[in-house]
Order: structure tokens, then sequence, then C-alpha cells
């Protein structure tokens, strides 16, 4: 690696830094109240809207389908770079 390289990656490291820094300390925090999500159904047994059960899976469950068959694969491929072959030179 040259200086230059060397450099660019420094400026480039502290700038994310700053810009990370900056949010957190910029950001009002006594402005937000804590809020609890319902998660677990009503009396009669069913889910509340908008609790947290129901926009995961009924909403964006297609994308969670997707997302995991995509996942499954990734960890699949990843475990097929990952072996070793051997090779013999026994011929």
């Amino acid at each position: 690696m040259n200086k230059r390289t060397a450099a660019i990656g420094v400026i480039i490291a502290t700038a994310v830094l700053v810009m990370m820094s900056s949010a957190v300390l910029t950001y009002d925090w006594e402005a937000d109240e804590m809020h609890s999500i319902p998660f677990t159904p009503d009396a009669d047994g069913e889910l509340i809207t908008g609790s947290l059960n129901s926009e995961l899976f009924e909403t964006y469950g297609p994308v969670i389908l997707v997302l995991a068959m995509l996942m499954f694969g990734a960890i699949i491929g990843g475990a097929y770079v990952a072996k070793e072959e051997d090779e013999d030179d026994s011929d």
C-alpha cells in the first residue's frame, strides 16, 4: 500500500467518524418519548393492528420469505466456497 492510498483511507475513515459522531451528538434525545410496540395478542386472541407480529408477517411476509431464501443460498454458497478440496498427487 502506498502513502497516497493510506492517506485517502485515513481521510475517508475520519469523515465517516465525524459524520457518525455528529449525528449522535446533535440528536435531541429528550424529544422522543419511549413507547412500547405491542407484541402479544389482545384479549380476544386477535393480533393488534400495528403490532410487531402483524407488521412483520402480514405486511412484509413475502419479503421475509425471499430474504430467507437468499440467506439460505448465501450460507450454502459460503460453505461450498470454504470447503477444502484434497488433491491427490499419487497418480
